[in-house]
């Protein structure tokens, strides 16, 4: 039997290092990044795709400097907003399903209890309404899509809340870190894997399009970053620390350019009741890192 073609955007980021691994098993996959890659360009975008020909795209690439797109509003736009449109129109071309990233910062943080994919957005800041079009985008051409909602994605490589705890207890003796803004910290490995689960399933249907829709992909449990920085430091190697308490603030305390969602955690029941699928709870997951 042929492995299908998968054309992955975004092969150096956190989800796209780890989907290469756990894709490889069930595709012939081609990556790519910036700069072979230019999101900015629809040429550049257009001719990946035609040149791939490829049965699946995932897009793993994104704009995610979340502070920084309020200055840089309009390449965040082109990146999150416009090239996630761009493959849909040319994967549709093809007959080709395509995998979208979102984030939970679609929402404003109003709720009290998990966000529902049908739940209305309001995001805050431009990441989020850049990210927003994109999905826009995506079910406005009209072909066959998987759109995961992540929320707050950490790993062992990259740029993470994580990492940047780890590090920071190494360095200070206390952290301050607030305790008012919650949701659910996801490995980006689970991430990865529950995608490759998915699309087996979506591979496998008769129709390309018999799973389209918008899935929140999350793992299980809420906590605050607060939470989530203290069990960081609490499970990290003893070696080299140097922290001994994590202090809890208030967003007030520590301003940042962007607004974010108080409370921007996601209910995974369609994923579950769709594909069968289950992220553990953060915390387990966290331990696994750790371990790794």
């Amino acid at each position: 039997m042929e492995l299908p073609r998968i054309l992955l955007i975004g092969k150096i980021g956190q989800v796209g290092w780890e989907l290469r691994r756990t894709l490889a098993p069930m595709a012939e996959i081609v990556c790519v990044d910036f700069p072979e890659i230019d999101l900015t360009s629809g040429d550049s975008i257009r001719k990946w795709v035609r040149d791939t020909r490829p049965r699946i795209v995932v897009n793993a690439a994104a704009y995610t400097a979340v502070d920084k797109a309020e200055s840089e509003p309009e390449l965040a736009m082109k990146i999150n907003g416009r090239a996630p449109g761009i493959l849909a129109e040319e994967a549709k071309k093809l007959s080709a399903l395509l995998v979208h990233y979102s984030t939970d910062y679609v929402f404003n943080g109003s709720k009290t209890t998990p966000y529902v994919e049908s739940d209305s957005p309001g995001p805050l800041g431009a990441y989020g309404r850049t990210k927003l079009a994109g999905d826009e985008a995506v079910r406005a051409a009209g072909g066959a899509h998987l759109i995961f909602r992540l929320c707050w994605v950490y790993g062992a490589r990259g740029q993470n809340f994580m990492l940047t705890m780890m590090r920071l207890a190494k360095e200070r003796e206390q952290l301050r870190v607030v305790n008012d803004q919650v949701g659910c910290p996801t490995w980006s490995r689970l991430i990865a894997e529950t995608t490759a689960l998915a699309l087996k399933q979506a591979v496998a249907a008769s129709e390309p399009g018999a799973f389209t829709g918008t899935y929140h992909l999350a793992a299980s449990g809420v906590t605050s970053w607060h939470g989530f920085a203290r069990a960081i430091v609490n499970l990290m190697p003893v070696e080299g620390k140097k922290c001994r308490s994590v202090e809890a603030v208030s967003t007030a305390e520590y301003p940042t350019p962007t607004k974010r969602p108080v409370y921007s955690a996601l209910s995974c029941e369609k994923l579950r009741r769709t594909f069968g699928l289950q992220l553990p709870h953060w915390e387990e997951s966290l331990k696994q890192v750790l371990e790794a």
